[in-house]
């Protein structure tokens, strides 16, 4: 399973990549408000950086970027989109799963513009995405488990989907808004092929208090043992 990292922050992805090795990055609007930064800079920044690390293009290193979220047009939110897409290689455009979306989505795919088909709640709203062609499907887990859902069902309905019709690696799966380490490994166990978190959720899943207290008992027995 592929690691994203959820955020616009320059330092965050460096951290990130250089620590955990991530594969790509998921940005949104929230994203780039909290960088600081225009949108064109931040996500301009972002594009900079990948290609200074020599992992130009979205196949070795995708940066999802998200369009304007007022946009409900397909023609509208086509031509967005090209332009997203001139300003790297390496970007895979973001769209709301909205009728329009899923329309524009399929025109994009047709053109070689590389799709994220995002905001999905239900494994309905997954088909149409892999259906079309899209690269990628994101369903949305944190908001849903925070409502109660079985979201472990609900990913792995999805992957069922797209075994039964051979959807399954061609639109990749991208369990989104995860917030817990419990929701990575649920992801995991039901075959998504990648999830996506912010920097302090993976920090959290590597961490476990077993792991420190073993470090300490050992440290222990190291200082209390004659190293000749």
């Amino acid at each position: 399973m592929k690691y994203f990292l959820d955020s616009a922050k320059l330092d965050e992805i460096r951290r990130a990549y250089e620590t955990f090795g991530i594969d790509g990055v998921t940005t949104n609007p929230r994203h780039i408000m909290l960088s600081g930064k225009p949108f064109r800079k931040a996500v301009g920044d972002i594009a900079d950086w990948v290609a200074a690390e020599g992992l130009t293009g979205w196949e070795r290193f995708p940066v999802s970027v998200e369009t304007d979220p007022h946009i409900d047009d397909a023609d509208a939110l086509v031509a967005q989109a090209r332009e997203l897409a001139a300003m790297s290689p390496n970007f895979v455009i973001k769209i709301a799963c909205t009728e329009n979306g899923v329309a524009a989505a399929r025109r994009l795919e047709k053109e070689g513009i590389r799709t994220n088909v995002t905001l999905v709640f239900s494994p309905a709203q997954a088909i149409l995405p892999a259906k079309n062609g899209s690269l990628f499907v994101s369903p949305f887990l944190g908001w849903k488990e925070a409502n109660g859902e079985d979201c472990r069902a609900y990913i792995r309905n999805i992957v069922d989907i797209y075994k039964n019709y051979g959807y399954y690696g061609k639109t990749q799966i991208i369990c989104a808004a995860v917030r817990t380490a419990k929701q990575i490994v649920d992801c995991a166990v039901a075959g998504a092929d990648i999830v996506t978190a912010g920097l302090d959720i993976y920090r959290e899943s590597i961490a476990h208090p077993y792991t420190r207290q073993g470090i300490e008992t050992f440290a222990q027995a190291w200082d209390n043992t004659a190293v000749e």
